[in-house]
Parts: C-alpha cells; sequence; structure tokens
C-alpha cells in the first residue's frame, strides 16, 4: 500500500471521515486521558503526524502544547486549518516529516501507522527517531492482534500488530519502550498503544 493509494483513499472519503470520526466527542474517553498523560511532561514542539481532521492536534493545543499537525490528505489538512484556526497544520507524511533531525520533542503518531506495510514501518519508526530531540517521546495507537496481518478496513487495506512486535521494531528503531496499554471494547477491534522515549545518542 503505497502513500499515494492511502492518500487517495482517505481523499475519496474525507467529508464522511470528518463527519464521522473529527471530533472528540466520538473518541474513547480513555484515549482522550492517555494522550493528555502523555502530553503533560513534553516540554517542547510535537507533531500530530497522520493527523486526520486534526481533532488531536486541536486537543493538544488546548491543553498548552506546541503542535502542528500533518497528513497526508490535503482535504483533511484545508478541514483542519479551517475548523481549527489556531493550529498549524500541513501536508506531510510520517516516513518524510521534513523537519530538522533532532528537533521535535514528541511524535503522536494515533492509528496513523495501520496503513503502513511490515516491510516499511521500521524505516517508518526511524524516520521519527531521528526527529527527536534525546528522550523526545512517541505515542502510537493501533490495532492489536496476536500476529502482524492485514485486514479490510473500511477505507483501505490495514494491519493488526502484536503488541511485542511493535516494541521490538521500536527498540530497534532506537526507542526506550515506556509503557504499553490495551483493551477490548464489545464490538471493536482491539486496542493498543505504546508510548516510548528516544534513546540517548
Amino acid at each position: 500500500m503505497t502513500d499515494g493509494q492511502v492518500r487517495d483513499a482517505y481523499a475519496a472519503r474525507a467529508t464522511e471521515y470528518t463527519r464521522a470520526l473529527g471530533s472528540l466527542e466520538e473518541m474513547h474517553d480513555l484515549d482522550r486521558r492517555r494522550i493528555q498523560r502523555w502530553a503533560e511532561d513534553i516540554p517542547g514542539r510535537v507533531l500530530d503526524g497522520g493527523c486526520g481532521p486534526g481533532h488531536w492536534a486541536a486537543f493538544l493545543h488546548e491543553q498548552g502544547v506546541d503542535v502542528e499537525g500533518v497528513d497526508l490528505v490535503p482535504a483533511f489538512i484545508k478541514s483542519a486549518r479551517t475548523r481549527f484556526p489556531d493550529v498549524p497544520f500541513r501536508v506531510g507524511a510520517l516516513d518524510r516529516l521534513d523537519v530538522p533531525d533532532r528537533s521535535l520533542h514528541g511524535v503522536l503518531a494515533w492509528y496513523s501507522l495501520i496503513h503502513v506495510p511490515p516491510e516499511e514501518l521500521p524505516a517508518t519508526l526511524s524516520a521519527i527517531a531521528r526527529a527527536l530531540v534525546p528522550r523526545g517521546r512517541v505515542l502510537i495507537g493501533f490495532f492489536e492482534s496476536a500476529t502482524a496481518e492485514p485486514f479490510p478496513h473500511a477505507i483501505t487495506t490495514a494491519y493488526y500488530w502484536p503488541i511485542e512486535q511493535i516494541r521490538h521494531l521500536l527498540n530497534q528503531a532506537g526507542f526506550t519502550v515506556l509503557d504499553i496499554e490495551s483493551r477490548r471494547d464489545p464490538g471493536q477491534r482491539p486496542h493498543a498503544s505504546i508510548s516510548a522515549a528516544a534513546h540517548c545518542q
């Protein structure tokens, strides 16, 4: 699955997606608390990578975080700029962040890596690691399963990941895993999130 294919699939349904999932009211309360706790002790600039309609970037901005939203889909960025004019947004990708090395204090990748093919995920995590200052934080949200495998997501092909495999890939990319959360809500795919800190080099 290429960036272009993911971009086009979301662009075709951007208005529908924003209406259904583009507000905090549609998000799980535990996710809001998780992201808020993660951001509390981050002292500098944060990138919301794969920000979609921009609601999580706006949420972080409301918490006083210096945040920028980045997404592949121009329609998402255009909508986010209109809905949240006080938050900066731009078109971009997590594997090409277009920021100097060691310039970010945090990267939120909340369900924005789910369409990355397994063979490409290590390079994407390494790109995130390069952009972070030593001890900079990343928070990843994803669909959890016992094996890494594709499934027919409503927009385009996505992937389940085992928690231990994501932990291993983060370690290889230059991170130390700090904490892990998971849950299984009735009628929903299993959820997991991992917070990690970039190694000091």
